[in-house]
């Protein structure tokens, strides 16, 4: 096997992603040397060369895929970025666009005319294009609509009318109906004359004449079975379904619970309007999962590494004030007890232990709930039976490992009552933890915001003030 081959796709794409840095850096050094050089034939070979490593970067840009050209974009500074947008084929914007991420799609958006929007997402499907629009200007998205005709125009209308994350929202218009009341032959005959089968075909869906969905014909069936078989016969008449308003999260489980590839979409009476493919959910399940993290620390929104200062401070300002204020009462609470800490200097030194043991404790319970609550496992029910198991794990925690810290404290400092304290502070800012790990997220929920929002911010300044203010109250009443 050749070497090429054998390698991995991530290591081909950083390969060509060091190839397309190298041919800008050449880029950027031949137009300083043209804007220092006074010579006009010397200014024309620069120029020349300068020709030959954009055709050079271009040949490379077009043996990409969309979603690696969409890697490369994201990865370059703005002037870099939007000079390998200008050289990518325009057949490919549109796919582009969808690839990669809202703040990199928006700088790309705001170098392109009206024309060349259009240009990129008329061959688009439906769902992509209601994808795109929310980020497109008005006035393109009205000559966009225009230009499509009725079905079209239909459809991007319908997903619009869904929140972004439900299945109405997210869902493929692109599908093969069959009748029930034909044979396996007549349906391979007809397939025959299509052009191609829309990606992610592994199953055919199964309408009467008002479209009511009867079934699904999965693939596999059709071709091992019979050719004279009717179709009512062999297809699988209760497949999973959904709902255009259901939430897209329920439907990414049902496609991991019974390993779909794809799924029809129904509504309440019953008709297909469309499906959901295995992309789709897991384009989702990134997302949610990019945002949850983004979530945990306080951040709005996905933010593109070569933004603005100005907008990556918007982005980041809010978590930050908040944090500033939890470490200013972390500070008082550390005031409070100054006299106790010029008496018995170790306490300054052991303190940070407390309360970083703590928020690690806590931001594992919080992951926990928050996963639970993401999964729909944690109802009224389990809450307070979910609430003592986090309560027992931290209780042992703390006796096992503040027995440990508190057996080091001894050793260090001479002093078996410190140990004792260093013990019995662990033990407490750990139960403390695991109980905001729980009511942290359980509170957001109830206040109608994300549970993941900002709680790793919220769970280090509880455990940050609620372990000092016990260690350094149990030095204070036990030791001084």
């Amino acid at each position: 096997m050749l070497e090429v081959e054998e390698r991995k796709p991530q290591e081909r794409l950083h390969e060509r992603f060091s190839q397309v840095i190298e041919l800008l850096q050449r880029h950027r050094l031949i137009e300083e040397q043209v804007a220092r050089q006074g010579s006009d034939n010397q200014e024309r070979v620069e120029e020349l060369v300068q020709q030959q490593h954009l055709a050079e970067l271009q040949q490379k840009l077009t043996e990409l895929h969309p979603a690696d050209i969409a890697y490369i974009l994201e990865a370059l500074p703005l002037a870099d970025r939007l000079t390998v947008w200008q050289l990518v084929r325009a057949e490919s914007d549109g796919d582009i666009l969808l690839e990669v991420s809202d703040s990199v799609r928006e700088t790309l958006i705001a170098d392109m005319d009206e024309h060349e929007i259009i240009a990129a997402t008329k061959d688009l499907d439906a769902d992509e294009l209601a994808d795109l629009a929310p980020e497109l200007p008005r006035d393109v998205v009205q000559g966009l609509m225009e230009s499509l005709d009725e079905q079209q125009r239909e459809r991007v209308r319908s997903a619009l009318s869904y929140e972004d994350e439900q299945v109405g929202a997210i869902m493929d218009f692109e599908m093969v109906t069959i009748r029930e009341d034909v044979t396996l032959e007549v349906v391979l005959r007809y397939l025959r004359r299509l052009k191609e089968l829309p990606d992610q075909t592994d199953k055919l869906f199964v309408v009467d004449m008002a479209g009511i969905l009867k079934g699904v014909l999965p693939i596999k069936r059709l071709l091992v079975n019979d050719p004279e078989r009717m179709v009512h016969e062999v297809m699988a008449d209760d497949p999973v379904t959904f709902y255009p308003d259901e939430d897209g999260s329920f439907a990414a489980q049902a496609f991991e619970r019974y390993n779909l590839v794809s799924a029809p979409v129904i509504e309440k009476s019953g008709k297909l309007i469309g499906r959901l493919t295995v992309d789709e959910m897991v384009d989702l399940i990134r997302e949610e999962s990019e945002s949850e993290v983004l979530s945990r620390a306080g951040l709005r929104e996905e933010e593109d590494i070569f933004a603005s200062v100005w907008k990556s401070l918007k982005n980041r300002w809010a978590w930050l004030a908040i944090n500033l204020v939890t470490a200013f009462v972390a500070s008082r609470v550390i005031g409070l007890f100054e006299d106790s800490i010029e008496k018995l200097v170790a306490l300054a030194a052991l303190m940070p232990i407390v309360a970083g043991i703590g928020g690690n404790s806590g931001n594992q319970t919080i992951t926990m709930i928050v996963r639970a609550m993401a999964l729909d496992q944690l109802s009224t029910g389990n809450t307070s039976r979910l609430m003592r198991k986090e309560l027992g794990v931290a209780l042992i925690n703390g006796v096992i490992w503040g027995s440990v810290i508190g057996l080091v404290a001894w050793l260090l400092y001479d002093s078996w009552s410190l140990g004792m304290v260093m013990t019995a502070a662990m033990t407490l800012n750990l139960l403390l933890a695991a109980l905001m790990g729980v009511i942290i997220p359980m509170t957001m929920v109830r206040l109608g915001r994300d549970p993941a929002l900002g709680s790793s911010v919220l769970i280090t300044a509880m455990t940050d003030s609620g372990g000092f203010f016990i260690f350094l109250g149990l030095a204070t009443v036990f030791l001084l």
